[in-house]
């Protein structure tokens, strides 16, 4: 047993890790902005499964949020084993002519909050000899589908890379890769799901007991399903001339729906 920290805990699969971990009788450290989500929560995994949970109120597009989340990573009371970085959100809009503060809101939340709250819990861990970092990453990484991609695309490298470094120190670092799943996700960010097959998608509770497994033997890159395992690999073995057509394409499904260059698409 030991604390894991979750961010995004509120909805999606943040909240199954949430469950899953407190069901595994890990005490678990609850990140979100959503104070009222985050304390239902609280006391609903109280009540379930008996274990302690604190509720840390932090918007990771600020950067102060940020700080307040890494002081708790390296804090020696009750000190976390397990960081799930996962918050994240849909952009849904063209890069060219988009809410270019939404596109730094994405980077500030996917990539430099994964880096800065990684640093702080690798170097507690690492301290103590003992601990695992667990990224959410997409097999979006793969692909070329707009900044979503590229923050996708940075998580996978940067976890690999810190995987190396951690090599020998007994602390861990994987990045999850799943595709289409069933969460708030989709909705939140405005994305029509109607246009891939009920086979695309994937279940939470699959995914997260898939990284949750992976970590616990080691894995670096853990890809949930067979499916996805194949598509991923597929995916790495097209010219990257054939994976910018599927791009092109799927900006084409999505362009009817995207804002107007003059207009915002709020983060909610």
């Amino acid at each position: 047993m030991g604390t894991a920290l979750v961010t995004g805990a509120s909805a999606g699969l943040g909240l199954e890790f949430a469950w899953q971990l407190a069901t595994a009788r890990h005490d678990v450290v609850l990140v979100a902005r959503d104070e009222a989500r985050l304390t239902r929560l609280a006391r609903q995994l109280e009540a379930a499964a008996g274990v302690r949970t604190e509720v840390l109120v932090a918007d990771l597009t600020d950067r102060a949020d940020v700080e307040r989340v890494a002081d708790r990573l390296r804090a020696s009371e009750h000190p976390v084993g397990l960081l799930v970085n996962n918050a994240g959100f849909g952009i849904h809009q063209p890069f060219v002519g988009g809410d270019v503060h939404r596109e730094e809101e994405g980077l500030d939340v996917m990539v430099r909050a994964v880096l800065v709250l990684s640093h702080a819990a690798a170097g507690a861990m690492v301290a103590r000899g003992r601990g695992a970092i667990l990224n959410v990453g997409s097999v979006a990484a793969l692909l070329a589908s707009g900044t979503y991609s590229a923050h996708k695309a940075w998580v996978r490298s940067f976890t690999e890379g810190l995987a190396v470094e951690l090599r020998g120190t007994g602390v861990t670092a994987t990045v999850v890769c799943p595709g289409f799943t069933h969460t708030e996700f989709h909705a939140r960010g405005e994305i029509d799901t109607g246009a891939y097959p009920e086979v695309a998608w994937l279940d939470p509770e699959d995914v997260v007991a898939t990284a949750l497994a992976d970590v616990r033997r080691g894995v670096v890159i853990s890809t949930p399903s067979v499916r996805y395992k194949a598509a991923s690999a597929l995916a790495r073995a097209l010219p990257r001339s054939a994976v910018r057509a599927f791009g092109r394409y799927r900006r084409s499904v999505e362009a009817p729906e995207a804002p107007a260059p003059a207009e915002a698409d709020d983060h909610d």
